[in-house]
């Protein structure tokens, strides 16, 4: 056999014969009931930083701030991910061992702990400490040995403990390409070629568009867009000349998309290019140029129109309790009592009210024209939580509708006009029998 197999062979043997000591000393101890000790338990409030200092490696420090805000310390200064730290500070409050492997043993090399992996160490605002030392992992089963200092004993942490504690400043750095605060948005003002547009909140909390007009906006687009604003991640891993190549290419790029959001701390923005097929990413939030996924690129490089609410009413899934229906061919003023639905005085079929009111909140615009209203053959008003009041008019083949108090048109498809119309001289009285029932 040759010098390198035997080599190969001795390391084999040496795992193998780990892995059995390993498991029939787990044998031998589960035999016996045991309580997880715990290593300390603290205050997740009380802690002030914590670090993990790994050998011959990068030193991870994260620390609280006098605002309360925890950041990251080490190896640089940078930002913090709330969430990241926040699970990685409530891991270092409580450390529970799976057991006791050795109470006095005698060669910590064993078990990695002579010169340990990495020490983590937790500052409580007394200026008391508390540091666990991390050795091997454990040859079978998972885990990981580890020491209390000032402790003799050797513990068997879990895995998923080792990993809650086991993070790099790349773990718990915010990534994020902005960083505002979606709770407290004043605007967003996004330049899009030759068109910009602004949205922000009106009295009630809703997404209105504000600039170039006041129009109504489709909210769940809005909010969409913001989330996916705030989505945007950096790849913190990049080196040097990978940076310097993606500031090249983002330079070189043709302008995409310019995004401003403020908040109630300021102003961030977001600049995209694209070249060569690929977008990329410049934001006064963090340093650096960035690569975006083409898909979250194509979902920012959006224009006005597809955020204007398409819908010609409001009302959506909310109960009507009162309809007013006007055309040549048919009138119709329905309200609500209780269950059923009347028209002078009388009960009405609510199947034949309901295709009305679903056909009344199916309307959906195809296109905004500057022009071509004149006048309504159709006006429509609807109560329900509010009153809205809708003129349709026709144009040749056009349909072009208005709602009263605002300037916008929209243009409607001749096919929907028809239904709504047919749905309207679809309401009947309700039998006579049907109507002694209710």
């Amino acid at each position: 056999m040759r010098p390198k197999g035997l080599l190969i062979a001795a390391a084999v043997l040496a795992v193998l014969a780990a892995a059995v000591w390993w498991t029939n000393r787990n044998k031998k101890e589960d035999t016996e009931t045991k309580k997880a000790p715990e290593l300390w338990a603290v205050s997740q409030d009380d802690i002030v930083s914590v670090e993990v200092a790994r050998r011959g490696s990068e030193r991870t420090r994260v620390e609280k701030g006098p605002d309360g805000v925890w950041r990251v310390t080490s190896p640089e200064p940078l930002p913090g991910d709330r969430d990241a730290i926040s699970s990685f500070v409530s891991s270092a409050a409580k450390i529970e061992a799976d057991k006791v492997i050795e109470e006095k043993p005698e060669d910590l090399a064993a078990f990695g702990l002579k010169e340990p992996y990495a020490r983590v160490t937790v500052t409580l605002k007394d200026g008391k400490t508390r540091t666990l030392l991390l050795g091997d992992d454990a040859p079978v089963g998972g885990g990981a040995f580890a020491q209390l200092e000032g402790d003799p004993k050797v513990y068997l942490l879990t895995s998923w403990v080792k990993s809650g504690l086991d993070k790099l400043a790349v773990d718990l750095r915010d990534k994020r390409l902005m960083t505002f605060n979606r709770d407290r948005i004043v605007r967003v003002e996004v330049a899009r070629g030759k068109e910009s547009f602004e949205f922000s909140k009106n009295a009630q909390g809703e997404w209105v568009i504000s600039r170039p007009q006041t129009w109504r906006a489709d909210g769940w687009s809005v909010d969409d867009y913001v989330r996916r604003l705030q989505d945007l991640k950096l790849d913190p891993l990049l080196t040097s000349d990978q940076k310097a190549d993606l500031k090249k290419q983002f330079e070189s790029g043709t302008p995409a998309v310019t995004v401003q959001v403020t908040d109630a701390a300021g102003t961030q923005k977001l600049e995209l290019r694209k070249a060569k097929d690929k977008y990329y990413a410049r934001s006064s939030a963090v340093e650096g140029f960035h690569l975006v996924q083409e898909f979250d690129a194509k979902a920012l490089d959006k224009g006005l129109d597809d955020f204007r609410n398409k819908k010609l009413f409001d009302f959506g899934f909310n109960d009507p309790t009162k309809i007013e229906y006007r055309s040549e061919k048919r009138r119709l003023a329905l309200s609500k009592s209780g269950e059923k639905w009347l028209a002078d005085g009388k009960a009405m079929d609510s199947v034949g009210v309901q295709s009305l009111i679903d056909r009344l909140r199916d309307l959906t615009a195809t296109g905004f024209p500057a022009g071509g209203f004149t006048a309504p053959a159709i006006e429509v008003t609807v109560t329900a939580k509010t009153t809205e009041k809708v003129l349709i008019s026709k144009a040749g083949d056009r349909y072009i509708a208005r709602r009263e108090g605002e300037p916008a048109l929209y243009e409607l498809t001749a096919s929907s006009i028809e239904e709504l119309e047919k749905a309207a001289e679809g309401v009947k009285e309700a039998p006579a029998e049907a109507a002694k029932k209710k």
